[in-house]
């Protein structure tokens, strides 16, 4: 969980930097893309309008 964490940060601070005013944008977002981290993966949406990155799944790797 600790490296979903780190991982969404990450993507919260560049999503920050490539819309500097969330709140105007007007294009089609990415939609939901996969992260894969060590031990798992997650599913994230980055909705610019919103400003805001929303978690939507995650899973773990089985051991």
């Amino acid at each position: 969980m600790a490296e979903v964490e780190k991982r969404a940060d990450e993507l919260v601070r560049a999503a920050a930097a490539l819309h500097l005013d969330g709140t105007v944008f007007q294009g089609a977002g990415d939609g939901v893309q996969t992260a894969l981290v060590p031990g798992g993966m997650f599913l994230h949406l980055t909705v610019a309008r919103h400003e805001c990155v929303y978690i939507l799944q995650v899973s773990a790797w089985p051991t």
